[in-house]
């Protein structure tokens, strides 16, 4: 009689990766995979033939995990809440029209040239913006001396390796305060373009799929930091695209041509945002209230991959 085999035996012969060899266990993988490529292949015929309708692939869009605080216009209560809410917060003015954004944009201490750059484009940008350097001065310095001279806002882009990495959005006077992740960064050069085709025409703001009332407020935030009458004239369009919680920036110019559809031309900068903590009232590293924050551990507050909060 043969020696029998135990269940871990039989599991041994199924995976390969109990072989030392690493070329022999290379090429049994390599043929399981083409294999069962094969059986998928031969399945999605036999459901083809049978006139069956293709199945629905899974995403991290349509597997999301349901947040509470997803608005749903069909949810009259939460509709009104969410309008009440809204109609007291820090941007009321801003969207009543009571004043026009001022923005100062400056820098982490010595910056280096890719993030001049970038600030300076930044001011193309946004209307009525001005570039300054930090000089040694703190955050709170800043924000005091903004506040005196009639600034809306501050944008402080901060920088490590040589790149930009960061970047803090303070709200004036009694904040809120965003610090987002900066990745991704492509400055004009960098996309072979051009920074004299930008005109200095005020641009119209696309802030788009921020679900959350997190979201509603990092989108109003960001919208908050540019003129809220766009001059049409100019066919630029700054566009905030928010995908599993990395919020994507383009700024284009859009082209009419004769029986045509209408073209879209990138102008540049282009980068990724992501938020790392919402804090009320101004920048305050000590004594701060966050009403959000990013940890590093997934168990406090990322449950899942697929829980996404703007």
């Amino acid at each position: 009689m043969g020696k029998l085999r135990t269940p871990e035996d039989l599991k041994k012969i199924n995976c390969p990766n109990h072989i030392k060899t690493k070329a022999i266990r290379q090429s049994i993988n390599s043929k399981d995979r083409h294999t069962k490529k094969k059986l998928k292949k031969k399945e999605r015929l036999k459901r083809r033939k049978a006139g069956e309708a293709p199945g629905i692939p899974r995403t991290l869009e349509n597997t999301r995990e349901k947040d509470e605080t997803v608005l749903d216009t069909a949810e009259t209560e939460r509709v009104e809440e969410v309008e009440q809410d809204v109609a007291t917060d820090e941007f009321q003015n801003y969207f009543e029209k009571s004043y026009e954004p001022k923005v100062l944009i400056t820098f982490s201490d010595n910056p280096l040239k890719k993030t001049r750059v970038f600030g300076i484009e930044l001011s193309r940008i946004i209307p009525n913006s001005l570039v300054r350097y930090r000089n040694r001065a703190s955050v709170k310095k800043m924000i005091e001396s903004a506040k005196r001279r009639n600034f809306s806002d501050i944008v402080i882009v901060n920088e490590n390796m040589r790149q930009p990495n960061g970047l803090l959005l303070i709200h004036l006077p009694d904040g809120p305060t965003a610090h987002f992740r900066l990745s991704n960064v492509k400055i004009t050069t960098e996309l072979k373009k051009n920074h004299k085709n930008i005109t200095e025409h005020r641009p119209e703001v696309i802030v788009n799929n921020f679900s959350t009332r997190l979201g509603l407020t990092i989108g109003r935030m960001l919208s908050s930091v540019f003129h809220y009458d766009p001059e049409f004239k100019g066919r630029r369009v700054v566009t905030f695209h928010n995908q599993r919680d990395y919020i994507f920036f383009r700024h284009h110019r859009y082209e009419f041509k004769d029986n045509a559809k209408p073209r879209l031309k990138e102008l540049g900068p282009r980068f990724t945002l992501r938020l790392q903590s919402l804090q009320k009232g101004t920048f305050d590293s000590k004594c701060g209230e966050y009403e959000w924050i990013q940890t590093s551990r997934r168990h406090e507050i990322e449950t899942s991959r697929r829980r996404f909060f703007l």
